[in-house]
């Protein structure tokens, strides 16, 4: 029973990081650092915050969740894309402008500098916290199918060839035809959504918005990345390892058995060692951060 449960919150923490690193893997393998994934995810998750509250409805959240890890993409597509920014210092940047915005809206539309009202979700809490809440939320299910979706996405369809096409060779992409810049923007913009709806989940599974409250997920996401070198299935796998890894901390912390300070270090630690074993060996896509060379 007790690993059934242990399973059951693996999962549930890993919806957030699956959301957020399908979206990694589209943006990276186009050729654009995916440094920007914590902004889309608190940028989503304020917009689902909005829509669920004003709109009274979960679904809305999640429509508005999507329009804000869009908006955010796509400011950052025109600014690496079309003025050829470096994709490091825009990255940094629009994860600085999510904190800022969402700090000033969170202001101005709940009247608080902390934390939203309580807002719609789908209900699952009624469910417990086992097995029957995981399938009661349409958002883990979401969560589960990002990256197979994104597997058959980039290994079965012609926009999955030519984004692998445009990182791995924009110059040779471009004598054959492809549309290297419809191709970018369609990848970013995707990476946006995918990552807003990590920021949607913690919303509505939390019934509130909290300032800053995806709290470093989106670069543990980019980290699952790294380390499941690009390939989508082995990202997921990466990222149900960084969920566990979670999971025994929280367990470890109830349990008292050492010091929480020790525990709560588990998934960063896990999160270095594991880049520190893979960076040095892992292949990255061959115009991954190039655009501004092309």
């Amino acid at each position: 029973m007790a690993a059934l449960l242990f399973l059951a919150q693996t999962l549930r923490i890993a919806i957030p990081y699956l959301f957020a690193a399908a979206g990694g893997v589209v943006t990276e393998r186009v050729g654009l650092i995916g440094l920007t994934l914590e902004g889309y995810m608190l940028g989503g998750a304020f917009a689902a915050a909005l829509g669920s509250y004003y709109g009274h409805s979960a679904w809305l959240g999640v429509l508005a969740g999507i329009g804000g890890g869009a908006a955010l993409a796509l400011l950052y597509g025109v600014s690496a894309i079309r003025f050829r920014a470096d994709q490091v210092v825009i990255g940094i940047a629009i994860n600085l402008l999510a904190i800022g915005l969402t700090r000033f809206f969170l202001r101005l539309a709940f009247g608080s500098s902390s934390n939203s009202p309580r807002v719609a979700g789908f209900g699952a809490e009624q469910a417990g916290s086992g097995f029957l809440a995981l399938v009661s939320n349409p958002m883990i299910w979401l969560g589960l199918l990002a990256i197979p979706v994104v597997a058959w996405l980039l290994y079965r369809t012609p926009f999955g060839l030519r984004i692998r096409a445009v990182g791995e060779h924009p110059a040779a992409a471009i004598s054959v035809g492809v549309p290297i810049t419809r191709i970018r923007y369609g990848a970013v913009l995707l990476s946006g959504i995918l990552a807003g709806l990590g920021g949607v989940y913690l919303v509505l599974d939390q019934h509130q918005f909290t300032d800053q409250m995806t709290a470093g997920r989106g670069f543990i996401a980019l980290a699952a990345t790294i380390f499941g070198r690009w390939d989508p299935m082995r990202v997921g796998i990466a990222c149900l390892l960084f969920a566990a890894a979670e999971t025994l901390q929280i367990q470890l912390q109830g349990a008292q058995l050492v010091p929480s300070q020790f525990v709560e270090m588990i998934p960063y630690v896990l999160t270095i060692v594991a880049l520190a074993g893979v960076v040095g060996r892992a292949v990255p896509p061959a115009a991954l951060g190039k655009v501004a060379g092309e």
